[in-house]
C-alpha cells in the first residue's frame, strides 16, 4: 500500500507547543512501536487504521520530523522517533500515575483526557482564579470552566472547590496537578530536543544561599560564553523551600547543599565539600588573631543563619553550651555583609559566599575554616528526570565550575577577575 504523503515542516512554522499535541495520537505512536504495525496498533488503541495513520502524520507534521520508517522487517522509529517515543512514554506514565491516585487503577489518560483540559487546569492552578487563568491563557472564562469541569468528569472526582469569589485546588487536585506538570514537561523536553522551543531551552534552577554566590553564576557564565542556545530561570531559597517546586516540575534541579540522607524520589550528585568560615568586618578587633578561642568568639554578637540552613547547625555545634548574643537572624549575604562592615558582629559563611567582599577588603576571615563538619554541595534532581541536551551541558559546567574552587583548583574560574 502506498504511504500517504509526509510533510516535513511543522504546521505552525516551528512554534508547536506541548499543548497542541494530541494524547490519543501520542498513545497511538507508542502502540505502533509496541506492536510493530499500524493494524495491530489501531486495534490496541481502538482506532481505525486510517485514523491512526492520519494521527501519526499529524504528529510528524507538527514536529517537522519523520518518526517511523517502513522497512522489510516492519515499522522502525527514526532517531527523532526514538526521542519522541521516550518522552511520550514518560509523559503517559506521569498522567497514568496521577490518574491512579485519584481515579483508580484502570484509568487510561489518553482515552479520558485532552491537552486542552490539562492546559486549563494547570492555568487555573497557577493563576488562582478562573478570570486570571482565562486572561493568562487567552481564553474565555466559560472555556476554562468547561475544560476544568470536563477534566473532573474524566477523573470522576472534584479537583477544584469554590471559596467565595476565589477557587481552591483540593488535595487530590494538587497531587494530580503535579503529575500533569511533569507530563507536560516531558513533551516540552521533546520539543526542546527537536529545536522547536520558541524560547530556546529554558533551564530552571533552584539555588540555595550556599551555591548562589559562585557555583551557579559561574556555570551560567560558562554556558553563556559558549553561546549555547539556552536561557535560565533562577529561583532562590533554602533546600526545604525549593524541594516541592522540584517535585512539581517547576524547577529542573536544586544546586546547593545535599540532604544528609537518601530520599526515594530524589537523586543527587555531589560536586565538592567545603568548610564554613567565621567572618567579620575588616575593622573587627579579632582580625589578624590566630584562631581565637570559643570564649573570645562568644564575647561578640552574632548574625546567624535561619534554622533551615546548614550554617545554623554549624553555629550550634560551635557553641553547644554557652551561646553568644544573637541580635540578627538572616540568610541574605548582602544584608549580612553590610551589617558586618558597620558593627562588631560575627557570622558563619561559606568561603564562596564572601569571596568578593574579602578580596575587596570589606570583610575578613577570622581563624581557620571549621573542618569538623563540611556540607556537601551538589545537585538534587527528581529520580524520574531525564535531562535535555541543554540541561546535561549545564550539569557538566557545574562540575567544571566546582573544579575551579579551592587552592588546588584545576583551572581559573571565568568570573574570578570580575570579583576584585
Amino acid at each position: 500500500m502506498e504511504e500517504p504523503q509526509r510533510e516535513s515542516t511543522p504546521a505552525n512554522g516551528g512554534m508547536t507547543t506541548a499543548y497542541q499535541l494530541n494524547l490519543r495520537h501520542l498513545r497511538g505512536l507508542l502502540a505502533v512501536h509496541e506492536q510493530g504495525s499500524i493494524s495491530a496498533a489501531a486495534s490496541a488503541v481502538s482506532l481505525s487504521q486510517p485514523a491512526l495513520t492520519q494521527g501519526i502524520l499529524k504528529l510528524e507534521h507538527q514536529l517537522g520530523e519523520v518518526l517511523f520508517e517502513r522497512r522489510s522487517d516492519g515499522i522502525v522509529p527514526t532517531a527523532a522517533g526514538e526521542l519522541v517515543l521516550e518522552r511520550a512514554e514518560a509523559s503517559m506514565r506521569h498522567l497514568a500515575a496521577g490518574g491512579r491516585l485519584i481515579a483508580g487503577a484502570g484509568f487510561e489518560p489518553d482515552r479520558r483526557l485532552t491537552m486542552t483540559q490539562l492546559r486549563a487546569f494547570l492555568g487555573l492552578f497557577k493563576a488562582g482564579s478562573f478570570a486570571a487563568a482565562a486572561t493568562e491563557l487567552g481564553l474565555s472564562q466559560a472555556a476554562v470552566h468547561r475544560a476544568v469541569r470536563e477534566l473532573e468528569d474524566a477523573v470522576g472526582r472534584k479537583l477544584v472547590e469554590r471559596r467565595g469569589r476565589g477557587v481552591h485546588i483540593n488535595f487530590g487536585g494538587r497531587r494530580f496537578a503535579r503529575s500533569c506538570r511533569l507530563a507536560v514537561a516531558e513533551l516540552e523536553a521533546a520539543l526542546s530536543e527537536l529545536g522547536l522551543d520558541p524560547h530556546n531551552p529554558t533551564i530552571s534552577i533552584g539555588t540555595t544561599p550556599l551555591a548562589r554566590a559562585f557555583l551557579v553564576p559561574e556555570a551560567m557564565s560558562l554556558m553563556v560564553a559558549e553561546r549555547f542556545p539556552a536561557g535560565f530561570r533562577v529561583l532562590e531559597g533554602s533546600w526545604g523551600e525549593l524541594v516541592e517546586s522540584l517535585r512539581d516540575g517547576l524547577i529542573d534541579l536544586i544546586v546547593g547543599e545535599l540532604p544528609t540522607e537518601a530520599i526515594p524520589d530524589l537523586a543527587t550528585t555531589a560536586f565538592y565539600a567545603e568548610a564554613p568560615v567565621i567572618v567579620a568586618g575588616r575593622q573587627h578587633d579579632l582580625v589578624g588573631q590566630q584562631n581565637p578561642s570559643k570564649e573570645k568568639l562568644a564575647a561578640y554578637p552574632w548574625i546567624i543563619a535561619p534554622e533551615t540552613s546548614p550554617l545554623r547547625a554549624e553555629w550550634e555545634r560551635l557553641f553547644p553550651k554557652r551561646r553568644p548574643a544573637v541580635p540578627v537572624e538572616c540568610g541574605s549575604i548582602m544584608i549580612i555583609g553590610r551589617l558586618l562592615t558597620s558593627s562588631d558582629m560575627l557570622t558563619l559563611a561559606m568561603p564562596d559566599q564572601v569571596a568578593l567582599q574579602i578580596r575587596s577588603g570589606l570583610l575578613a576571615r577570622i581563624g581557620e575554616p571549621l573542618t569538623g563538619s563540611m556540607p556537601t554541595i551538589g545537585a538534587t534532581m527528581r529520580q524520574s528526570w531525564r535531562p535535555t541536551r541543554a540541561q546535561r551541558r549545564f550539569l557538566e559546567l557545574l562540575r567544571h565550575a566546582a573544579e575551579g574552587l579551592g587552592a588546588d583548583a584545576s583551572h581559573k574560574p571565568l568570573i574570578e577577575s570580575r570579583w576584585v
